[in-house]
Protein backbone atom coordinates (compact mmCIF):
# COMPACT_ATOMS: atom_id res chain seq x y z
CA UNK A 1 0.00 0.00 0.00
CA UNK A 2 1.59 3.41 -0.93
CA UNK A 3 1.96 6.19 2.34
CA UNK A 4 -0.64 8.23 0.30
CA UNK A 5 -3.59 5.65 0.56
CA UNK A 6 -2.65 4.53 3.27
CA UNK A 7 -2.54 8.09 5.12
CA UNK A 8 -6.30 8.16 4.21
CA UNK A 9 -6.83 5.54 5.59
CA UNK A 10 -5.66 6.94 8.37
CA UNK A 11 -7.61 10.06 8.10
CA UNK A 12 -10.79 8.66 7.76
CA UNK A 13 -10.60 6.39 10.77
CA UNK A 14 -9.20 9.44 12.92
CA UNK A 15 -12.24 11.07 11.33
CA UNK A 16 -14.33 8.66 12.55
CA UNK A 17 -12.55 9.06 16.28
CA UNK A 18 -13.66 12.50 16.41
CA UNK A 19 -17.26 12.01 15.26
CA UNK A 20 -16.99 14.04 12.08
CA UNK A 21 -17.53 10.91 9.33
CA UNK A 22 -17.87 7.68 8.64
CA UNK A 23 -21.47 6.24 9.40
CA UNK A 24 -20.40 3.11 11.12
CA UNK A 25 -23.70 3.12 13.15
CA UNK A 26 -25.79 2.89 10.45
CA UNK A 27 -23.91 0.51 8.50
CA UNK A 28 -23.23 -2.02 10.70
CA UNK A 29 -26.90 -3.12 11.80
CA UNK A 30 -26.74 -5.89 9.39
CA UNK A 31 -26.12 -9.40 10.57
CA UNK A 32 -23.38 -9.91 8.81
CA UNK A 33 -20.53 -7.34 9.92
CA UNK A 34 -18.60 -6.34 13.04
CA UNK A 35 -17.39 -3.31 14.12
CA UNK A 36 -13.63 -2.78 15.35
CA UNK A 37 -12.50 -0.13 17.49
CA UNK A 38 -8.70 -0.43 17.21
CA UNK A 39 -5.12 0.36 18.88
CA UNK A 40 -3.51 -1.46 16.25
CA UNK A 41 -3.13 0.63 13.32
CA UNK A 42 -5.16 -0.74 10.34
CA UNK A 43 -2.67 -2.68 8.06
CA UNK A 44 -1.25 -4.56 10.88
CA UNK A 45 -4.33 -6.47 10.95
CA UNK A 46 -5.50 -5.59 7.52
CA UNK A 47 -4.63 -9.25 6.61
CA UNK A 48 -6.21 -10.96 9.42
CA UNK A 49 -9.55 -9.26 8.28
CA UNK A 50 -9.71 -10.21 5.58
CA UNK A 51 -8.97 -13.44 6.25
CA UNK A 52 -11.97 -14.00 8.58
CA UNK A 53 -14.18 -11.83 6.10
CA UNK A 54 -13.23 -14.69 3.69
CA UNK A 55 -13.94 -17.74 6.02
CA UNK A 56 -17.01 -16.24 7.63
CA UNK A 57 -18.67 -13.80 5.44
CA UNK A 58 -18.65 -11.16 8.15
CA UNK A 59 -18.04 -7.61 6.80
CA UNK A 60 -15.43 -6.03 8.94
CA UNK A 61 -15.47 -2.07 9.82
CA UNK A 62 -12.22 -0.80 11.73
CA UNK A 63 -11.62 2.57 13.91
CA UNK A 64 -8.06 3.43 14.36
CA UNK A 65 -8.19 5.33 17.88
CA UNK A 66 -4.64 5.64 19.03
CA UNK A 67 -5.68 8.06 21.58
CA UNK A 68 -9.29 8.11 23.53
CA UNK A 69 -10.59 5.23 22.73
CA UNK A 70 -12.14 4.57 26.43
CA UNK A 71 -13.52 8.08 26.45
CA UNK A 72 -15.26 7.56 23.46
CA UNK A 73 -16.71 3.79 24.44
CA UNK A 74 -17.84 5.21 27.54
CA UNK A 75 -19.76 8.55 25.70
CA UNK A 76 -21.07 6.34 23.98
CA UNK A 77 -22.74 4.14 26.05
CA UNK A 78 -25.17 1.65 24.72
CA UNK A 79 -25.30 3.75 21.60
CA UNK A 80 -21.84 2.34 21.17
CA UNK A 81 -21.74 0.79 17.44
CA UNK A 82 -18.28 -0.89 18.27
CA UNK A 83 -18.23 -4.57 19.20
CA UNK A 84 -14.59 -5.60 19.78
CA UNK A 85 -11.95 -3.59 21.15
CA UNK A 86 -8.18 -4.36 19.88
CA UNK A 87 -5.54 -3.26 21.73
CA UNK A 88 -1.30 -3.07 21.75
CA UNK A 89 -0.65 -3.83 25.57
CA UNK A 90 -1.81 -5.02 28.23
CA UNK A 91 -2.10 -1.30 30.07
CA UNK A 92 -4.24 -0.43 27.43
CA UNK A 93 -6.68 -3.65 27.80
CA UNK A 94 -6.71 -3.44 31.82
CA UNK A 95 -7.90 0.90 31.21
CA UNK A 96 -10.49 -1.27 29.14
CA UNK A 97 -11.56 -3.47 31.93
CA UNK A 98 -11.58 -0.51 34.66
CA UNK A 99 -13.54 1.90 32.84
CA UNK A 100 -16.38 -1.32 32.58
CA UNK A 101 -15.99 -1.23 28.58
CA UNK A 102 -15.61 -4.67 28.19
CA UNK A 103 -18.17 -7.42 29.20
CA UNK A 104 -17.68 -11.43 29.46
CA UNK A 105 -17.35 -13.87 27.13
CA UNK A 106 -16.38 -17.46 27.91
CA UNK A 107 -16.01 -20.02 24.91
CA UNK A 108 -14.57 -23.39 24.71
CA UNK A 109 -12.34 -22.68 21.55
CA UNK A 110 -11.10 -19.23 23.32
CA UNK A 111 -10.46 -21.58 26.48
CA UNK A 112 -8.09 -23.72 24.12
CA UNK A 113 -6.74 -21.22 22.11
CA UNK A 114 -5.58 -18.70 24.69
CA UNK A 115 -3.53 -19.48 27.86
CA UNK A 116 -4.69 -18.85 31.43
CA UNK A 117 -1.77 -16.29 32.12
CA UNK A 118 -2.59 -14.84 28.69
CA UNK A 119 -6.57 -14.18 29.55
CA UNK A 120 -8.74 -12.68 32.36
CA UNK A 121 -10.21 -15.33 34.12
CA UNK A 122 -13.34 -13.96 34.12
CA UNK A 123 -13.00 -13.60 30.52
CA UNK A 124 -13.21 -9.65 30.02
CA UNK A 125 -10.28 -9.97 27.51
CA UNK A 126 -7.92 -12.27 25.93
CA UNK A 127 -4.19 -12.04 24.23
CA UNK A 128 -3.94 -12.29 20.53
CA UNK A 129 -0.12 -12.52 20.25
CA UNK A 130 2.98 -12.40 22.66
CA UNK A 131 6.39 -10.01 22.20
CA UNK A 132 9.28 -10.40 24.25
CA UNK A 133 10.41 -7.56 25.75
CA UNK A 134 14.26 -7.59 25.64
CA UNK A 135 17.90 -6.51 25.04
CA UNK A 136 19.42 -5.03 22.26
CA UNK A 137 22.58 -5.30 22.19
CA UNK A 138 25.80 -3.43 20.06
CA UNK A 139 27.87 -6.64 18.04
CA UNK A 140 30.86 -4.26 18.30
CA UNK A 141 30.62 -3.20 22.02
CA UNK A 142 29.16 -6.09 23.46
CA UNK A 143 29.19 -9.50 24.26
CA UNK A 144 26.58 -11.92 25.43
CA UNK A 145 28.45 -12.96 28.11
CA UNK A 146 28.37 -9.69 29.50
CA UNK A 147 24.70 -10.08 29.93
CA UNK A 148 22.22 -11.89 32.26
CA UNK A 149 19.01 -10.43 33.85
CA UNK A 150 17.31 -7.39 33.98
CA UNK A 151 18.37 -6.87 37.27
CA UNK A 152 21.51 -6.81 36.35
CA UNK A 153 20.94 -3.91 34.09
CA UNK A 154 21.94 -1.69 37.34
CA UNK A 155 25.43 -3.25 37.33
CA UNK A 156 27.63 -0.11 37.59
CA UNK A 157 29.46 -1.20 34.48
CA UNK A 158 26.86 -0.32 32.18
CA UNK A 159 26.89 3.49 33.57
CA UNK A 160 26.30 5.68 30.39
CA UNK A 161 26.04 2.94 27.94
CA UNK A 162 22.08 2.09 28.41
CA UNK A 163 19.10 4.23 25.92
CA UNK A 164 15.53 3.00 26.98
CA UNK A 165 11.69 5.20 25.49
CA UNK A 166 10.16 7.13 27.97
CA UNK A 167 9.67 5.71 31.18
CA UNK A 168 6.02 6.40 31.02
CA UNK A 169 5.46 4.32 27.49
CA UNK A 170 2.98 1.19 28.18
CA UNK A 171 5.75 -1.56 27.37
CA UNK A 172 8.16 0.04 30.17
CA UNK A 173 5.68 0.36 32.50
CA UNK A 174 4.59 -3.28 32.30
CA UNK A 175 8.20 -4.45 32.19
CA UNK A 176 9.01 -2.48 35.95
CA UNK A 177 5.04 -3.56 36.63
CA UNK A 178 6.19 -7.46 36.70
CA UNK A 179 9.61 -6.44 38.35
CA UNK A 180 7.26 -5.44 41.34
CA UNK A 181 4.82 -8.69 41.01
CA UNK A 182 8.37 -10.83 41.33
CA UNK A 183 10.64 -8.43 44.13
CA UNK A 184 8.12 -6.29 45.41
CA UNK A 185 7.63 -2.43 45.06
CA UNK A 186 11.24 -1.75 47.24
CA UNK A 187 13.23 -3.79 45.19
CA UNK A 188 11.64 -2.26 42.04
CA UNK A 189 12.18 1.25 43.34
CA UNK A 190 16.31 -0.06 43.87
CA UNK A 191 16.18 -1.31 40.20
CA UNK A 192 14.36 1.74 38.57
CA UNK A 193 17.42 3.58 40.15
CA UNK A 194 20.22 1.45 39.11
CA UNK A 195 18.53 1.62 35.49
CA UNK A 196 18.28 5.52 35.73
CA UNK A 197 22.12 5.51 36.80
CA UNK A 198 23.01 3.41 34.16
CA UNK A 199 20.94 5.77 31.10
CA UNK A 200 23.24 7.06 28.53
CA UNK A 201 20.65 9.75 27.49
CA UNK A 202 17.63 11.44 28.81
CA UNK A 203 15.00 8.95 27.15
CA UNK A 204 13.56 9.56 23.59
CA UNK A 205 12.44 7.96 20.58
CA UNK A 206 10.54 4.78 20.12
CA UNK A 207 12.24 1.39 20.22
CA UNK A 208 13.82 1.33 16.96
CA UNK A 209 15.15 5.08 18.06
CA UNK A 210 16.93 3.03 20.79
CA UNK A 211 18.36 0.79 18.19
CA UNK A 212 19.49 3.59 16.04
CA UNK A 213 21.34 5.41 18.95
CA UNK A 214 23.18 1.87 19.76
CA UNK A 215 24.04 1.89 16.04
CA UNK A 216 25.53 5.72 16.07
CA UNK A 217 27.29 4.99 19.41
CA UNK A 218 24.94 7.14 21.31
CA UNK A 219 24.88 3.70 23.75
CA UNK A 220 25.15 0.44 23.66
CA UNK A 221 21.97 -1.51 24.91
CA UNK A 222 18.40 -0.75 25.10
CA UNK A 223 15.24 -2.67 25.66
CA UNK A 224 12.54 -3.11 23.34
CA UNK A 225 10.37 -5.14 21.89
CA UNK A 226 11.87 -8.27 19.71
CA UNK A 227 9.05 -7.80 16.88
CA UNK A 228 10.44 -4.52 16.20
CA UNK A 229 13.80 -6.37 15.23
CA UNK A 230 11.69 -7.72 12.20
CA UNK A 231 10.41 -4.67 11.28
CA UNK A 232 13.90 -3.10 11.18
CA UNK A 233 15.07 -5.77 9.38
CA UNK A 234 12.46 -5.85 6.61
CA UNK A 235 13.00 -1.55 5.94
CA UNK A 236 15.85 -0.72 3.53
CA UNK A 237 15.98 2.08 5.79
CA UNK A 238 16.52 0.57 9.09
CA UNK A 239 18.80 -2.99 8.45
CA UNK A 240 21.99 -1.41 9.12
CA UNK A 241 20.66 -0.72 12.41
CA UNK A 242 19.61 -3.96 13.00
CA UNK A 243 22.29 -5.28 12.00
CA UNK A 244 24.46 -3.23 14.26
CA UNK A 245 22.55 -5.36 17.51
CA UNK A 246 22.26 -8.70 18.56
CA UNK A 247 19.34 -9.92 20.78
CA UNK A 248 19.08 -11.23 24.04
CA UNK A 249 16.24 -12.77 26.20
CA UNK A 250 17.27 -12.06 29.96
CA UNK A 251 16.93 -14.00 32.91
CA UNK A 252 17.08 -17.24 30.85
CA UNK A 253 18.41 -19.00 34.08
CA UNK A 254 15.03 -17.91 36.06
CA UNK A 255 11.56 -16.96 35.36
CA UNK A 256 12.53 -16.39 31.87
CA UNK A 257 12.40 -13.00 29.57
CA UNK A 258 9.47 -10.80 30.19
CA UNK A 259 5.80 -11.01 28.28
CA UNK A 260 3.53 -8.84 26.94
CA UNK A 261 0.96 -9.06 24.48
CA UNK A 262 -1.24 -7.65 22.09
CA UNK A 263 -5.36 -8.30 23.18
CA UNK A 264 -8.99 -8.39 22.45
CA UNK A 265 -12.11 -8.02 24.35
CA UNK A 266 -16.12 -7.78 23.14
CA UNK A 267 -17.41 -4.28 24.04
CA UNK A 268 -20.09 -3.86 26.90
CA UNK A 269 -23.11 -2.93 24.33
CA UNK A 270 -21.99 -4.68 21.41
CA UNK A 271 -24.87 -5.23 18.99
CA UNK A 272 -23.24 -8.02 17.22
CA UNK A 273 -22.17 -10.15 19.68
CA UNK A 274 -22.32 -13.45 18.21
CA UNK A 275 -20.18 -11.98 15.51
CA UNK A 276 -17.47 -10.40 17.75
CA UNK A 277 -17.22 -13.30 19.59
CA UNK A 278 -16.42 -15.36 16.05
CA UNK A 279 -13.60 -12.56 15.72
CA UNK A 280 -11.77 -13.46 18.80
CA UNK A 281 -11.82 -17.17 17.83
CA UNK A 282 -10.55 -16.74 14.33
CA UNK A 283 -8.04 -14.48 16.05
CA UNK A 284 -7.12 -16.53 18.73
CA UNK A 285 -7.09 -19.67 15.98
CA UNK A 286 -4.54 -21.39 13.79
CA UNK A 287 -4.48 -19.31 10.60
CA UNK A 288 -4.48 -15.82 11.90
CA UNK A 289 -2.47 -16.72 14.66
CA UNK A 290 0.26 -17.79 12.14
CA UNK A 291 -0.43 -14.59 9.82
CA UNK A 292 -0.01 -12.72 13.20
CA UNK A 293 3.70 -15.14 13.45
CA UNK A 294 4.58 -14.20 9.62
CA UNK A 295 3.32 -10.96 9.11
CA UNK A 296 3.85 -9.17 12.22
CA UNK A 297 6.95 -10.69 13.70
CA UNK A 298 5.07 -11.70 17.20
CA UNK A 299 4.76 -14.68 19.01
CA UNK A 300 1.31 -16.80 18.42
CA UNK A 301 -0.27 -17.43 21.88
CA UNK A 302 -1.83 -20.39 20.56
CA UNK A 303 0.02 -23.47 21.78
CA UNK A 304 1.85 -25.27 18.94
CA UNK A 305 1.56 -22.43 15.99
CA UNK A 306 4.81 -22.72 14.72
CA UNK A 307 6.82 -18.74 14.73
CA UNK A 308 8.01 -17.28 11.27
CA UNK A 309 11.13 -18.54 9.79
CA UNK A 310 12.98 -14.90 10.93
CA UNK A 311 11.62 -15.06 14.45
CA UNK A 312 12.90 -18.70 14.65
CA UNK A 313 15.92 -17.70 14.03
CA UNK A 314 16.71 -15.16 17.15
CA UNK A 315 16.50 -19.02 19.11
CA UNK A 316 14.17 -20.57 21.68
CA UNK A 317 14.21 -18.81 24.98
CA UNK A 318 12.49 -19.35 28.43
CA UNK A 319 9.17 -16.99 28.55
CA UNK A 320 7.81 -15.38 31.96
CA UNK A 321 4.56 -16.65 32.38
CA UNK A 322 3.76 -14.26 35.31
CA UNK A 323 0.15 -13.68 35.01
CA UNK A 324 -1.00 -10.51 32.96
CA UNK A 325 -3.61 -9.81 35.38
CA UNK A 326 -0.91 -9.46 38.12
CA UNK A 327 1.31 -7.10 35.60
CA UNK A 328 -2.26 -5.07 35.38
CA UNK A 329 -2.77 -4.69 38.47
CA UNK A 330 0.93 -3.26 39.26
CA UNK A 331 1.00 -0.95 36.35
CA UNK A 332 0.02 2.14 38.91
CA UNK A 333 2.69 1.05 41.07
CA UNK A 334 5.44 1.14 38.45
CA UNK A 335 3.97 4.11 37.28
CA UNK A 336 4.60 5.71 40.48
CA UNK A 337 8.29 4.52 41.10
CA UNK A 338 9.41 5.97 37.70
CA UNK A 339 7.79 9.16 38.52
CA UNK A 340 9.52 9.06 42.52
CA UNK A 341 12.85 8.03 40.34
CA UNK A 342 12.76 10.84 37.96
CA UNK A 343 12.84 8.62 34.92
CA UNK A 344 11.32 10.60 32.31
Amino acid sequence: MSRKALGGKLLVAMMAVLGLSIGMAGNAVANGEVNIYSYRQPFLIKPMLNAFTHQTGIKTNVVFAPKGMITRLKKEGKNSPADVVLTVDIGRINDAVEAGVLQRVKTKKLAANVPSWDRDPSGLWYALTRRARIVYASRERVKPGDLSTYEALTDPKWKGRICIRSSQNAYNVALLASLVAHHGEAKAEEWAKGLKANLARKPQGNDRAQVKAIFSGECDISLGNSYYMGKMLTNEKQIAWAESVFLFFPNQDGRGAHMNISGAGVTKYAPRKDNAVKLLEFLSDDLAQKMYAEQNFEYPVKPGVPWSGLVESWGKFKADELDMVKVAKNRATAVRIFDRVGIP
